[in-house]
């Protein structure tokens, strides 16, 4: 135990007690924020999102997780620190009946589609998950939907208020940052969602219904054994979805040692689930299981629960998702059968013996019939961002947050699926649009030749900006990066999609085969004539002009404001106009950053942001 804890709890008894020489320049030597706490009375929502930007960044956060990584006990006890410093212990977030959830791609879905089946047991649910798409309180929900802005309000100054009157003095010339700082971003919001579903279900005990949170399905941030979710001690039931290359920079550059990260949430005899994985990491995954006596399972494809019933029916569209929802399954009926004291559901105990026609590297999960609850909950799952479908009069909208490699070869397969499927024009042409943006330790040159035989006949990069200047929108606020920055680096990505175009051309010819080498035969997509790539790309500085030249004001919700002077002088950016006001169909995809489609949902959705 670390000296920060050892000394905490006495100095707690001295929280009224201001600490000797934190003075708001000290504070800003620190890097952290210099601004005083407000008082509770009359904050709004935006106040306190606007107090929540000035802790550190969740980039911050992953630059400080690379310094320290060498020791992850470190990071969980510096997140102890805080929990107790919160006024909460770890033994208290036992009470939550904790599902969680990691993985590389899925794992946001899988948690969808588990609280989706739960809630129809008329369990009330709580679902913390990262990132949000457009207001930071869809990272903590209850019944699926987001806590409200008065809800987020009262819970962020109680927890931020109590924070800073826990800031520990120094103690024999000793300094610990987890006893004399506010926690990062996302440690933060963690700390609030554990108090929001704790204290929602102490306080509901007494509220008419004798409502209560009966389960919280926690995704994990990053990772998994550094990740500061992993303080939860005892879950109810763990899941991993597929794994993949992401962050390498902080979990490591092969997909065995990501898989050994995400291994990290297993716990002493706590039950496990995963989907078919490579030889490798699935190795990984067993041996941490094995190491600390937690039972891991294999999910058996969603077919063979569909068997002797009618098929499935998923919320959420493409092929790659039925993998998320035969694992959300799995967890979701495991919980249901550890928490059953009093069989108060039927039908959740009856299975039927699986006898695999070939061995696997670990034990099957039991073949079940899923109930009219669990196929309910499937069906009705909703997850904005993920393979979402907007049609809007000759416009439609394709939005995929992928980010991987992985993803991103499941987004091109639900798109292309789609345009198959999509009702031809009787008239005029179509005209395909590719609104992409990358950020981090990506690739953006591989995601990108990954989109390319998607055949776009206009590439449109922009930043993550809703806006140029963001500032009355604290939800979309970023200060890891200048707005040089990002525009550079999509002037980068527009470069990248140039020497594709060129590589193309050369060729003299498109070869699908490229897309997909060890994944089912590429689709066929319905005769269409792209323009060369190196001439159909463009760059804006924000989301906003970028849709208003895609749709040309031919979308009926999106209300754009008059386009800015120069919006049109690229030659490119002018014939494109005319190309897109004529066409009978235009399809827009947008993906390669779940913060691009939040932003993009800001300005097709208005009612997301009341």
């Amino acid at each position: 135990m670390s000296w920060a804890r050892s000394h905490l709890r006495a100095a707690l008894s001295l929280a009224a007690v201001p600490a000797r020489g934190a003075t708001p320049e000290g504070a800003a030597r620190r890097g952290l924020s210099a601004w005083p706490a407000p008082q509770e009375a009359g904050m709004e929502y935006q106040d306190a999102v606007r107090m929540l930007n000035t802790l550190q960044t969740n980039a911050s956060y992953l630059e400080q997780v690379k310094r320290e990584r060498g020791d992850p006990q470190t990071q969980l006890e510096a997140m102890e620190v805080y929990l107790v410093r919160s006024g909460l212990q770890v033994e208290d977030l036992d009470q939550l009946n904790i599902i969680h959830v990691t993985g590389t791609k899925g794992k946001g879905s899988t948690c969808a589609f588990t609280e989706r089946i739960l809630r129809n047991y008329g369990l009330k649910t709580g679902f913390f998950s990262s990132p949000h798409l457009v207001q930071v309180r869809e990272r903590i929900r209850i019944d699926g939907q987001p806590i409200s802005p008065e809800l987020f309000t009262k819970h962020f100054w109680s927890l931020y208020h109590r924070l800073e009157k826990t800031k520990v003095p120094v103690l024999d010339g000793c300094w610990d940052d987890s006893c004399v700082s506010m926690p990062a971003y996302f440690r933060f919001l963690t700390l609030m969602a554990f108090h929001v579903f704790l204290q929602e279900k102490v306080a509901s005990r007494h509220a008419v219904g004798f409502l209560q949170v009966d389960l919280a399905v926690v995704e994990v941030g990053i990772g998994g054994a550094y990740d500061c979710t992993n303080i939860i001690r005892k879950p109810v039931v763990c899941g991993v979805s597929s794994l993949g290359l992401d962050h390498v920079s902080l979990l490591g550059d092969t997909v065995e040692k990501i898989a050994w990260q995400k291994g990290g949430i297993f716990k002493h005899g706590v039950p496990a689930f995963t989907v078919l994985q490579p030889e490798g990491p699935l190795a990984v995954l067993r041996d941490r299981a094995q190491q600390i006596s937690c039972p891991l399972y294999l999910c058996p494809p969603l077919e063979a629960l569909e068997e002797g019933g009618p098929p499935l029916t998923l919320g959420l569209e493409g092929e790659h998702q039925r993998s998320n929802a035969a694992l959300a399954l799995q967890l979701a009926h495991c919980w249901l059968q550890r928490r059953d004291q009093q069989g108060a559901w039927p039908g959740v105990g009856k299975l039927r013996v699986s006898r695999p026609s070939v061995p696997w590297p670990l034990p099957l999960a039991p073949v079940f019939q899923p109930t009219s609850h669990m196929r309910h909950g499937l069906r009705d799952t909703e997850w904005p961002g993920r393979t979402q479908v907007l049609r809007r009069g000759p416009l439609t909208w394709y939005l995929d947050g992928a980010h991987t490699t992985s993803s991103v070869q499941a987004c091109v397969r639900w798109f292309r699926q789609a345009l198959r499927c999509s009702e031809r024009p009787s008239c005029g042409p179509e005209v395909r649009v590719l609104l992409f943006n990358s950020t981090g330790d990506r690739d953006p040159a591989a995601l990108l030749k990954l989109l390319q035989p998607c055949q776009f006949d206009y590439a449109v990069f922009c930043p993550n900006l809703t806006e140029v200047a963001s500032t009355g929108n604290a939800d979309q606020q970023n200060f890891t990066v200048t707005l040089d920055q990002v525009l550079l680096r999509c002037l980068e990505h527009q470069q990248h999609w140039s020497c594709l175009g060129e590589e193309q051309a050369s060729r003299g010819l498109w070869s699908p085969s490229s897309l997909e080498p060890r994944g089912p035969a590429p689709l066929q997509l319905a005769p269409h004539q792209p323009h060369p790539c190196g001439t159909s790309s463009l760059v804006f500085s924000c989301i906003s002009h970028a849709l208003q030249w895609i749709s040309q004001g031919r979308d009926p919700v999106f209300q754009s404001p008059s386009p800015p002077r120069g919006l049109l002088t690229h030659p490119t950016a002018s014939s494109g106009a005319s190309v897109l006001r004529e066409a009978a169909a235009v399809h827009v995809l947008v993906t390669g950053s779940l913060h691009l489609v939040g932003g993009v949902l800001k300005l097709l959705e208005p009612s997301l942001s009341q």
